[in-house]
């Protein structure tokens, strides 16, 4: 802990460069330069442009026959940064507004901390910088680009503005949903609004649709599954008097079990291509998956439990009852190897770092970055623990 501290200062230094020149999804051309310098700096080797702008880097371990990996997130996102501090965004339009730069900030600590102290970690270290966690997900060419080759265990962190700075929050199981986009086009037959016997209206069908799909939820999901089904967004019409004959429904569908996700899309199908036959019309299903669901292994939790009992506490450790209905492509990296995710408590009222991520007043409190160093450390000397 003594020694961590004593980075605090250029982690912090490091996290305000990040934040002030966000960059989005496959464009983190002047982070990833950024990354590779530091690397450079520290004397560790790498693999630059994986996936486009992701690193993979290695530290030899003592024991080289056993590789904890960690992750760390790149992208921004495309919301402009309401804060007045002096780090503030200088690219309109764009902000660091989830805390991926305080992830790859501690990622960097990490690296920083065995290289200043020359210390040889118990086992290999990997380091995963990956792009594109807001969009298209970079999790997976990353895997396959090699980056869990010979990895036996990977952890990844999260910050957590809904828990005080020092917290640790940890989730058993289920932790992030599942996500497909539901594309619905719905056809029927023109004719005038004054006489719409003479044609199929597609914006009734699409209506009663809509409906149906939400009996989905109320009636054909057990009450203790999760399951959500948002229609977002219509488009349809060319005028007030004329009986529309297409409606195009875009909406997203969010399951935390894929045994749900899969009875749920069979149902939406069902539901889009029959009902509307029953008021002459017809409908077309697309559905676009999205990420998978983020589902922690058992041990790797209890080692992330463990250590922050051990360094902080046992009341530092949030036990979240419920999981985030939100997506988390780090799911890709425990679909392949044993891992857990976990977040790091970064709210402080005092400083009002209180905003909610995807806000463009959101913030951190800096000092938990000397917090999530020490946790992602810990979590690799206790890597093998229950392996």
């Amino acid at each position: 802990m003594e020694k961590v501290m004593k980075l605090k200062k250029w982690l912090i230094e490091i996290r305000r460069d990040f934040h002030q020149y966000p960059e989005l999804g496959m464009n983190e051309f002047r982070t990833m330069g950024q990354i590779c310098k530091y690397l450079d700096e520290m004397g560790i080797k790498y693999k630059k442009n994986i996936a486009n702008t992701g690193i993979i880097a290695d530290i030899k371990g003592e024991d080289e026959t056993f590789t904890v990996a960690l992750r760390a997130d790149m992208d921004a996102l495309p919301i402009q940064d309401n804060k007045e501090v002096d780090y503030a965004s200088k690219i309109q339009g764009r902000c660091h507004a989830c805390g991926h730069d305080a992830h790859m900030s501690i990622l960097l600590g990490v690296a920083k901390y065995f290289s200043s102290e020359k210390i040889k970690p118990p086992y290999n270290i990997r380091l995963l910088f990956q792009p594109a966690e807001e969009t298209v997900g970079g999790a997976k060419p990353m895997i396959e680009a090699g980056a869990l080759e010979n990895v036996d265990l990977v952890f990844g962190l999260h910050m957590d503005e809904n828990i005080e700075t020092g917290m640790i929050g940890i989730r058993y199981g289920s932790m992030n949903a599942s996500s497909d986009t539901l594309r619905i086009k719905i056809y029927g037959e023109s004719c005038h609004g004054a006489y719409p016997s003479k044609g199929v209206d597609a914006i009734v069908i699409a209506a009663h649709t809509i409906i149906g799909l939400q009996s989905i939820v109320s009636r054909n999901l057990d009450a203790r599954e999760s399951g959500v089904i948002t229609i977002g967004k219509i488009n349809a019409g060319t005028a007030g008097n004329i009986v529309s004959d297409y409606v195009e429904l875009v909406g997203t569908l969010r399951t935390l079990n894929p045994d749900v996700r899969k009875r749920m899309l069979k149902r939406i199908d069902e539901m889009v291509t029959t009902l509307p036959i029953a008021y002459g019309g017809k409908g077309e299903f697309i559905r676009e998956e999205g990420y998978t669901a983020l589902v922690n292994h058992e041990r790797p939790v209890t080692i992330v439990k463990e250590n922050a009992i051990e360094l902080f506490g046992p009341d530092k450790v949030y036990e979240k009852d419920m999981a985030n209905m939100g997506v988390e492509d780090f799911a890709y990296f425990i679909e392949e190897v044993p891992g857990a995710f976990f977040t790091l408590g970064c709210k402080n009222k005092l400083n009002n770092n209180c905003f909610p991520a995807h806000n463009g007043n959101f913030d951190i409190d800096e000092d938990s970055l000397v917090y999530g160093v020490m946790m992602q450390i810990m979590n690799i000397y206790n890597g093998k623990k229950y392996l």
